[in-house]
């Protein structure tokens, strides 16, 4: 190869090259608007990377398991734990359910142990499973100290070593008072909690991880990567800080550590953010100087995101999850929990466990996900994506420490309160299209009927069946992107009125067919009935048919210049015999004109879809 080398016929070409041949493309168009991605994080991205751009990424010169991780803490594959976490209501349930995930492909379980507050109780838990064979992560804990002496008992009582079994505790010092306003029990007691739990694991469970930072509820409250990314360690480093403080070693606390993130669809973006998380955490735990490479090698959780989730079209939740999963993967997380794709409208069944299972097996025994290590790495892209969100992460974690850190920020608000903007930002963007979710703000299934699969009103449930009041720390609002544009068409079945839309489709083909495409989505999503038409010779005609059909709304789909023949006469056979008058499009310079013939509503791209849609719903009296 070195003397027949590919390519040699194609002499190199520089960027200014590139860059000439682009603009020339572009016939004068701006580059910056046509081509570079104003991504929500605040980062721009461009449309193309090349070697060059590399140069001056440092921790390009490190191997996987070597410092400062960025590339992973295995040298030899990328093995990861494929685990589910359970959730139905009771002790037995959670058994069978966990027996029948490690029967078929699992090998860790997350278990909410919130019930279990006797050794009897732990037996019924845990009736059948060896811990030994699998990684048991409990969640929900009333007293977590007292579920791992439970635990322990259980361990010893069946024949193992407790030295030897792995697993995690969601003991999160920060969650409570994120979620519910409040720190359970006082701050103080929460982190005199956290000390007993590394304690007790040091002697008695020696390989088990007693700590996890929840990145994900900030995830699942609206965040951006950057925010999900910088504030889970500001976290972090405040329970090391408050920790060491307390008189236990960096060395007792960083390799006790979970990073428990959220993972949604932007797919290269949520590889990027993985990699940047073990890049900074190297550079935080650097400054405790730790004495054992231990403290660097982070333990990484990834959960597919609930705030992508929808309850109509709802097997699209499998095709998200299932690129959700893969970049988990791709970026070397350690542990990944793909949720059943039935989460936000029903407690899921074997069926949706096994598709969550399922896809994950499918990653590590067909696409042989688990032999690369780090397959991302030198892509100049991703690369940068690495850099450029470690950088602003970084900008974002020190915003918090110039606060005080972590808990002084929680208490002033300013954690939730960026959240919430960027959140806003983000509802914004579905509420006008700018982000489609697939099947809830555009291109909705007709025929699709929410009602008859919702079992539940949220994705979200609240395992400490508590409520949240006047509380002294604003909680973070976890919620799902569709649920806006959900209550409307749940509003719309709820009422057992459909309003029927026709399209009086007239002339240019091309344009009353994609007008008309656009309609069927712009009022399909809000559940309505679209009565579509192949094309009208005249506005006449057109008026005629929706009066047969007994239309509600009536939506003109043609040509800005066709428009100018038909609008007229189209609205003075319909005014006052229907709700509401629309044309599909924007035609600036007639739209005046057209409303004083009694166009109602101009529907185009631009248009905020869920405020002119809950307009219509109050129209029609539906709430």
């Amino acid at each position: 190869m070195e003397n027949n080398k590919l390519f040699t016929e194609f002499p190199p070409i520089s960027t200014e090259k590139w860059e000439e041949v682009i603009n020339k493309d572009l016939k004068g168009a701006d580059y910056e608007k046509k081509l570079v991605w104003k991504t929500i994080e605040g980062f721009k991205v461009k449309p193309y990377y090349r070697a060059e751009d590399l140069e001056n990424l440092e921790y390009l010169n490190s191997n996987p398991n070597q410092a400062p991780y960025t590339r992973g803490k295995h040298a030899d594959n990328n093995v990861w734990d494929i685990r589910e976490d359970i959730m139905p209501d009771t002790l037995e349930k959670m058994n069978a359910t966990a027996l029948e995930a490690l029967n078929r492909g699992a090998n860790a379980l997350g278990l909410r142990a919130g019930k279990v507050d006797s050794q009897e109780k732990m037996e019924i838990l845990l009736k059948g499973i060896v811990p030994e064979a699998c990684k048991i992560n409990f969640l929900c804990s009333k007293d977590m100290l007292q579920t791992l002496k439970y635990f322990v008992e259980f361990i010893k009582a069946h024949g193992g070593n407790p030295e030897n079994v792995e697993g995690s505790c969601n003991f999160d010092p920060y969650e409570h008072a994120l979620l519910k306003g409040e720190y359970k029990g006082g701050e103080a007691e929460t982190f005199a909690e956290a000390k007993a739990l590394i304690e007790y694991a040091k002697v008695n469970l020696p390989k088990f991880h007693v700590l996890t930072v929840n990145g994900k509820n900030i995830h699942n409250a609206g965040s951006n990567i950057v925010q999900e990314l910088g504030f889970t360690l500001a976290a972090a480093n405040d329970i090391l800080a408050h920790l060491t403080d307390l008189g236990l070693a960096v060395e007792d606390i960083a390799p006790r550590m979970v990073f428990n993130f959220g993972i949604g669809s932007t797919y290269f973006m949520e590889i990027a953010k993985i990699r940047a998380a073990r890049l900074l955490w190297s550079k935080i735990v650097e400054q405790y100087k730790p004495s054992c490479d231990c403290c660097y090698k982070v333990y990484i959780n990834a959960t597919t995101s609930t705030w992508n989730t929808t309850v109509f079209d709802p097997y699209v939740n499998m095709l998200r999850s299932t690129t959700e999963t893969m970049s988990a993967c791709i970026a070397g997380a350690d542990s990944i929990t793909t949720n059943p794709f039935d989460i936000a409208f029903e407690d899921p069944d074997s069926f949706s466990y096994r598709i969550g299972r399922n896809q994950q097996i499918l990653l590590k025994e067909e696409s042989y996900m688990d032999k690369i290590v780090d397959p991302a790495a030198g892509s100049y892209y991703i690369e940068n994506l690495t850099d450029s969100i470690a950088q602003y992460a970084w900008q974002q974690f020190l915003s918090v420490e110039e606060k005080g850190g972590f808990a002084k920020a929680i208490a002033e608000g300013y954690v939730q309160d960026e959240v919430a903007r960027v959140a806003q930002q983000r509802d914004m963007d579905i509420a006008t299209r700018k982000t489609t979710i697939l099947g809830t703000n555009q291109y909705p299934n007709l025929n699709d009927k929410g009602l008859e699969r919702l079992k539940k009103e949220s994705a979200y449930g609240c395992c400490c069946n508590c409520e949240c009041k006047d509380t002294p720390i604003k909680p973070l609002r976890l919620y799902r992107g569709a649920e806006a544009f959900e209550h409307l068409r749940l509003a719309t079945e709820k009422s057992g009125k459909r309003p029927k839309v026709f399209l009086l489709t007239y002339g240019n083909l091309a344009m009353r067919k994609a007008r008309s495409g656009f309609s069927t989505n712009f009022f399909g999503v809000a559940g309505y009935e679209i009565i579509d038409n192949v094309g009208f010779e005249s506005a006449e005609q057109g008026v005629k048919a929706a009066l047969e059909a007994k239309a509600d709304i009536v939506v003109l789909c043609s040509s800005d210049e066709e428009y100018a023949d038909i609008t007229e006469a189209a609205c003075k056979g319909l005014k006052g015999k229907v709700k509401s008058i629309v044309v599909a499009g924007n035609p600036k310079e007639m739209i005046e004109t057209f409303k004083g013939y009694g166009v109602d509503e101009f529907i185009h791209v631009k248009t905020n879809v869920l405020d002119c849609l809950t307009k219509y719903q109050k129209l029609f009296g539906i709430e």
